[in-house]
């Protein structure tokens, strides 16, 4: 008997240990339940004040050739992006590419970036715009400084483009008109005028036709001087020596790109140098008729935003125009050229804070 009582005192302490032990742990299980529930609470908590991450951006930028033009037009883009909270080195990688005047560059570099991963691709003027369009056929292309989109085949319609390009060009065929009315009204003595050019570009034989047809109508001869390539420019410039009366130039890369040697030909013989761009103007030739590259830029790194931020597709974006033209001289180039500026051809500029350059 004693035996059996001893035997349920050992179970009864033995079942007690068990059933504390199982109180225990349910009561860490709660604990645990109760912390992971708190944790989860503040995890959501955590999450209604967490703003999403910002987007990051990656352009990849195509350019002929650097002259003051073009890259003014590439930082007027960059401007318009920084501008739309866009910025390079914040949330936007650029992959600048330089052709250096070189078609063979020019299209490995299209090609390049066709193999790559974008969110938009910037092609600086007609070569580069022309190479880019063959081979990017999935990524939203925007195109600047081409004066001829259709004739250039960068695009069918400058109203609706269609596919996965738009862009902005850089003419205005009133700016040639423009131009050679006033050298026709100021220079009595110009009875033929000399470009350089090169004629494989296709926006230089346009914009020469252009100033061929305007000129004509004053009884004034557009001659030629053509060239293949930068170092020819010197050359070609004098060659005009004797045979013209004044040189011009029209937004020709590869001749833009060796203005100064045409400067310094035009300023030894004293020979009136009219460009077609402003920043040929600023750099030593006497007058143009056009706008600021920069803004040109911007203007079209402003359609990149509307892609980029607004959803907006390429094709369904007008080419736009430049519009608003005004004459610009130089007057410090006016004097090393041997032009004397009169006040007829001041009074002719319609800002002449900005536009005349002492």
């Amino acid at each position: 008997m004693r035996k059996w009582s001893l035997l349920v005192l050992v179970c009864s302490i033995v079942l007690l240990i068990v059933g504390c032990g199982s109180k225990k742990e349910e009561t860490n299980n709660a604990a645990n339940t109760t912390a992971a529930g708190n944790n989860t609470t503040a995890n959501a908590n955590a999450g209604d004040t967490e703003t999403p991450a910002e987007k990051s951006y990656k352009i990849a930028i195509s350019q002929i050739v650097e002259h003051p033009s073009l890259d003014a037009t590439r930082e007027g883009f960059l401007a318009a992006l920084k501008d739309a909270g866009i910025e390079e080195g914040k949330n936007l990688t650029v992959d600048f590419n330089n052709a250096q005047g070189d078609s063979s560059n020019n299209l490995s570099i299209a090609q390049k970036i066709a193999a790559e991963k974008n969110d938009l691709v910037f092609a600086i003027a007609t070569p580069s715009a022309q190479a880019v369009v063959q081979q990017v056929k999935d990524t939203p292309v925007v195109f600047a400084a081409v004066t001829d989109p259709l004739a250039a085949k960068i695009v069918s319609n400058l109203d609706a483009p269609g596919g996965n390009v738009t862009g902005a060009s850089d003419t205005n065929p009133a700016a040639t008109t423009q131009l050679f009315d006033f050298v026709a009204a100021n220079f009595p003595n110009v009875k033929t005028v000399g470009v350089v050019i090169n004629e494989g570009e296709e926006n230089a034989v346009v914009m020469s036709k252009m100033a061929e047809e305007a000129l004509s109508k004053h009884g004034i001869k557009l001659i030629k001087a053509a060239v293949t390539n930068t170092s020819e420019v010197k050359q070609a410039a004098e060659s005009l020596v004797g045979r013209a009366d004044a040189i011009y130039i029209t937004l020709d890369n590869m001749v833009v790109s060796g203005v100064d040697s045409i400067i310094q030909v035009a300023q030894k013989n004293k020979l009136p140098f009219f460009s077609s761009d402003r920043d040929t103007v600023e750099k030593g030739a006497f007058a143009t008729v056009g706008f600021k590259y920069y803004d040109h830029g911007y203007q079209a790194g402003q359609m990149a935003v509307d892609i980029l931020k607004n959803g907006k597709k390429p094709g369904e974006i007008k080419v736009s125009m430049q519009e608003k033209l005004d004459l610009i001289l130089n007057l410090k180039a006016a004097d090393a050229l041997g032009i004397k500026v009169t006040d007829e051809m001041k009074n002719a500029v319609q800002d002449q804070a900005q536009d005349i350059i002492q």
